[in-house]
């Protein structure tokens, strides 16, 4: 009760602006200062995998292929690939899927995928590997993986 009465005095402070009116309500609506949800092609084209069955249904059995990303927090080189790579996985609008799988939650997917140091990426289409590699890779490098996987 104490949680809600200090959550309406807190909501009470944001400012509070009245609706627009005319032609210009449609755009400004969809525009609203980060109020408005919204779904990216990152958001779509990218996923954690929860645990090994999760793993199972939405890389090894999807018909799309899948670019895995093993990962782990405390990795520098991760938090600089990680974005890269979901930036050039988004540009290919939904022909690749990006697995993110933190090693230190999965250990087991690590063990069983042979990741031996992060960051590792995956190329899996139909349930195999079909490429990989260990490391930072530019743009142009990600795009050319990219684009062996999915054929083009």
């Amino acid at each position: 009760m104490a949680q809600r009465l200090v959550l309406r005095q807190l909501l009470s402070l944001i400012p509070r602006t009245p609706p627009l009116q005319g032609p210009l309500a449609l755009r400004a609506s969809s525009a609203s200062h980060g109020r408005s949800f919204s779904t990216s092609a990152v958001c779509r084209s990218t996923f954690n995998v929860q645990d090994g069955s999760d793993f199972q249904d939405r890389v090894v059995n999807n018909p799309k292929p899948v670019v895995v990303d093993f990962h782990a927090q405390w990795c520098g080189p991760c938090k600089i690939l990680g974005p890269r790579l979901e930036k050039m996985v988004a540009k290919q609008e939904g022909k690749v899927l990006m697995a993110k799988v933190d090693i230190d939650d999965h250990t087991d997917l690590a063990i069983e995928y042979e990741v031996s140091a992060v960051p590792t990426v995956l190329a899996m289409k139909n349930g195999d590997v079909v490429d990989k590699f260990v490391g930072i890779k530019d743009e142009d490098q990600l795009e050319a993986f990219l684009k062996k996987l999915i054929g083009a």
